[in-house]
């Protein structure tokens, strides 16, 4: 799994200098809805709800809005019309891309997917055609710089980490999604700082594709993520250092 930070740390360092702030919200405050509809609006008891609380003010989402979308899920207030569809395809070369939506009309959402797809270099397939590749897990990623490997191995797996690998520049730990909110609760209240952290789809293979091929990935993947009801995009592609730099 070690490498799968190379995609979220190129796409949460363009988030970082990118203004479309209302959009990133706006997918946050869908999966606050999603979570609070599925398992109640009470974070203590929905691991989910909890995880995307977290994730929320990470960006500084206000109170007013994570307040107003629990609401929505619970349907104490209009809105909460939203469900959680997974798109699959694959991408320039035959690369696996998994896709979460949360949408509040698909019949308007599948088709800007398929075009995107169709866009560039991909195809979206069918049910469980490259999902059967993937495991939903916690992943954080810290800068190697920041911490000694032995006191963040002690406190990664003290707290409900899995595996604590080297990706670059990054220590990557990997956590089952029920102990995601933990972990982070636990890193940060020991002052480690956080480079990126997200549950997501991790594949159990990855492969390599040569560098016109990866250029295509890449712009599909960024294509997907900018879509207003793509909450996270995966894939099974494994960059080369040299591809991501031609990227940034």
């Amino acid at each position: 799994m070690a490498g799968h930070s190379q995609w979220a740390n190129i796409k949460h360092r363009k988030a970082a200098v990118d203004a479309k702030r209302s959009k990133l919200w706006s997918k946050l405050s869908k999966a606050i809805i999603v979570a609070a509809k599925l398992g109640g609006g009470d974070p203590s008891s929905n691991i989910r709800l909890r995880t995307a609380i977290i994730d929320a003010k990470a960006v500084s989402l206000p109170r007013d809005n994570i307040e107003r979308a629990i609401k929505k899920g619970t349907g104490e207030i209009e809105g909460g019309d939203v469900e959680e569809i997974l798109y699959e395809g694959y991408g320039p070369g035959g690369v696996a891309v998994l896709c979460d939506i949360l949408t509040d009309n698909r019949n308007r959402t599948a088709p800007e997917v398929r075009k995107l797809f169709d866009n560039h270099g991909g195809k979206l397939g069918s049910t469980n055609c490259v999902a059967y590749l993937f495991e939903r897990k916690g992943v954080i990623s810290i800068k190697q710089s920041t911490i000694d490997l032995e006191k963040l191995m002690e406190l990664a797996l003290e707290n409900g980490a899995e595996d604590v690998t080297e990706s670059g520049e990054y220590f990557e730990l990997t956590c089952p999604p029920e102990a995601y909110s933990g972990l982070v609760e636990a890193l940060e209240s020991n002052q480690v700082t956080i480079e990126t952290k997200e549950v997501s789809r991790v594949p159990s293979t990855t492969v390599e594709v040569d560098s016109e091929t990866a250029v295509s990935v890449m712009k599909l993947l960024e294509k997907l993520e900018d879509h207003d009801d793509v909450q996270s995009v995966a894939s099974n592609v494994s960059f080369t250092e040299e591809q991501l730099a031609s990227f940034q």
